[in-house]
């Protein structure tokens, strides 16, 4: 695998995900992707948002980086515009993907423990810290 960059976007007591549905389960991941090789973590971070959530964002800062086949960066962030939910990466226009489908959703913090959020590890330092 190859090192992300990830947003945590949060907005009224809610976090931007991505619900995946996929060979029948139904999981959550936070907006990210792989990092090009003429990118940061924070720029591949900023793409992925747009790609993925249809918004612009200013990264304020790491809030954590995980070890997963690779460096995983998960950066806080706040929105400077676009609409929620109008991402048009690959993942929502190429169909021949075979990868499942991809949502974009705002999921209260009071519950972010309780479902099954990829990495889990950061869904709980989001629940402890916010």
């Amino acid at each position: 695998m190859a090192n992300r960059g990830s947003v945590v976007l949060i907005e009224e007591g809610r976090v931007a995900l991505i619900e995946r549905t996929r060979d029948g389960s139904v999981y959550y991941v936070f907006p990210g992707g792989d990092i090009q090789q003429h990118e940061t973590p924070e720029a591949a971070a900023k793409r992925e948002a747009f790609e993925e959530l249809g918004v612009q964002v200013e990264i304020e800062g790491l809030f954590t980086k995980t070890d997963y086949e690779g460096d995983q960066y998960f950066f806080m962030a706040k929105r400077t515009g676009g609409i929620f939910g109008t991402g048009l990466g690959d993942e929502y226009t190429d169909s021949s993907r075979g990868r499942g489908t991809y949502l974009a959703v705002w999921i209260g913090l009071d519950v972010i423990d309780r479902i099954d959020v990829k990495p889990s590890e950061v869904a709980v330092k989001i629940k402890e810290a916010f």
